[in-house]
């Protein structure tokens, strides 16, 4: 594993997750789209703005378009719950605790779930922060865990959550959920892991090498794992073969964007999906980066603030961004892949 300063990693953490107050509506939140490449125009239309749908959280985070309601949900990771957005509605409280169900107070400042998937049956699947586990959402209320240790080590904080269409489900476990991060005296496991998790509950350790696993998505042929890395030493996104078995090789650098990181571009490699044609639409240093399958960056879209995750939603040409406080979206003329 790379070596890198683990203080400096948690003051980047930090700084991702600084409260700022959100952009006036009427205004684009970080300036002008960089059109970088032609391929470019071909996704993000010429008149596209990003249009803030609600306001006022604390830290939100892991998107998903629920298609069964026709709502998004979305994670306030500080507040320890899920809110849901309906364009009839506006904003709801969904679901608290989603994260941490303990009874004493949580000591850190992100005891929430993180990020959120459907399975196959409509069930809500999360990425518990505070229990420190994968958990699925029940009926009443209550969870049921999926994994919460490997090897009997708890997890760290799981972070995000990826079905493979096969059903296995692969998942990030950086430390940030935990009151110290990297540094905090709980920690059991001595990595930060890249998992894969079978129907049957088999838990297979896929990745230990990377300093701060992040967000991660599938190409549209499912042969491709992509993957965040949040440390700004290395702030990276990389790209693995998804072998029949389900393990994954021949992990490569997709894209690095380090030199990017610092107090004028807020924000590290942190959610990502893919369009059908395997465009990725990436959160990283200074708003949202779209790349082409070939690792070209194609365009930026600048938020002027720590961006965490995107989803696809609506009939599959909208894009919802979770970005600090506020809820955005952006009209696109492509479609996510599973559309």
């Amino acid at each position: 594993m790379k070596k890198f300063s683990a203080l400096r990693l948690i003051s980047a953490w930090m700084l991702l997750a600084l409260l700022s107050p959100a952009p006036d509506a009427s205004a684009q939140p970080g300036g002008a789209i960089e059109r970088l490449d032609p391929r470019f125009d071909a996704l993000v239309p010429q008149e596209a703005r990003l249009e803030k749908l609600a306001d006022g959280f604390t830290w939100v985070e892991g998107p998903v378009w629920d298609a069964a309601e026709g709502a998004l949900l979305f994670s306030d990771i500080p507040h320890n719950a899920v809110y849901r957005w309906q364009e009839s509605e506006g904003v709801s409280l969904f679901l608290r605790p989603s994260g941490y169900t303990g009874e004493a107070p949580f000591a850190g400042h992100e005891p929430g779930a993180n990020g959120l998937t459907f399975d196959a049956e409509g069930r809500l699947v999360l990425a518990q922060h505070g229990d420190r586990r994968i958990a699925r959402l029940k009926p009443d209320g209550s969870y049921t865990t999926l994994a919460d240790r490997y090897q009997g080590k708890r997890f760290n904080s799981p972070n995000d959550v990826v079905f493979h269409a096969n059903g296995d489900l692969y998942f990030t476990d950086p430390p940030y959920g935990l009151p110290e991060a990297f540094v905090d005296p709980a920690r059991e496991l001595a990595f930060t892991g890249v998992y894969r998790l079978t129907p049957p509950g088999t838990l297979t350790l896929l990745e230990e090498n990377l300093s701060a696993p992040n967000g991660l998505a599938f190409s549209p042929d499912q042969r491709t794992l992509y993957i965040a890395n949040s440390d700004p030493e290395r702030a990276i996104w990389m790209a693995y073969d998804v072998q029949d078995d389900g393990t994954l090789a021949n992990g490569r650098l997709f894209y690095e964007a380090t030199n990017r990181v610092g107090p004028e571009n807020p924000g590290l490699p942190d959610g990502l999906k893919l369009d059908r044609a395997g465009n990725l639409f990436a959160t990283g240093p200074g708003g949202l980066y779209v790349f082409a399958p070939d690792g070209t960056l194609l365009g930026r879209i600048p938020m002027g603030v720590p961006t965490a995750n995107v989803a696809w939603g609506d009939d599959g040409a909208t894009l919802y961004i979770t970005a600090n406080t506020a809820l955005y979206r952006l009209r696109l003329k492509t479609t996510g892949a599973g559309f």
